[in-house]
């Protein structure tokens, strides 16, 4: 019960973090993948299942990237909803190099295993699950390549919220380009963590 109830409070955490592996899934999709092609006139029909057993890691990284592709679907739908009365920024830092990070720090060494070894696949699992418990209870789950891919920026900020007082050391996460006073509408993703959109 308590397991369903962390995995129900932060499962736009999860979500945003399986979205980051599209990149992995599919060079692992690459990678691994069998599929006899042969177009000679002696061809043999091959049960379907003989096909299934031997691809099955990049079956599985498939039905992870089909899930990471619908989860960013709902990712966006949740962005539409109303947003919360605009704040202003007072300073800005651009910190879009923690994609960067996260891609050549967890996404490209995890490439390296040998994924035809049954042993290695389950290691390669076992890590992507710590390492998204550990992104997610850091809320560091927007360091995310694959939202930069689709044209997302990243900046730590302090805001003024007027009447609400000041914060310091939040997270945007914006499709536009952020400066110094823009008054932007803002959709909590976690509690230091924010989409926003430029007031027009």
């Amino acid at each position: 019960m308590k397991l369903f109830k962390i995995l129900k409070n932060n499962w736009d955490k999860i979500e945003l973090y399986i979205i980051s592996l599209w990149l992995l899934f599919l060079l692992i999709i690459i990678l691994t993948i069998d599929l006899p092609v042969y177009l000679g006139s002696d061809w043999q029909y091959i049960e379907f299942s003989k096909i299934l057993s031997k691809n099955s890691v990049p079956v599985i990284a498939f039905l992870f990237l089909f899930a990471g592709f619908w989860f960013y679907s709902r990712f966006k739908y949740k962005l539409k909803a109303s947003m919360e009365i605009p704040f202003t920024i007072t300073k800005i830092e651009n910190i879009n190099f923690e994609h960067l990070t996260f891609l050549t720090t967890y996404i490209i060494p995890l490439i390296c295993f040998d994924l035809s070894n049954i042993r290695y696949v389950v290691v390669l699992f076992v890590l992507l699950f710590c390492i998204g418990a550990i992104y997610v209870k850091t809320d560091m789950f927007y360091a995310n390549p694959s939202l930069a891919l689709l044209g997302y920026h990243i900046y730590k900020i302090d805001g003024d919220f007027g009447t609400r007082g000041t914060r310091e050391n939040i997270i945007l996460i914006a499709r536009e380009k952020l400066k110094i006073n823009d008054k932007v509408h803002y959709r909590k993703l976690d509690d230091r963590i924010f989409y926003v959109k430029v007031k027009l």
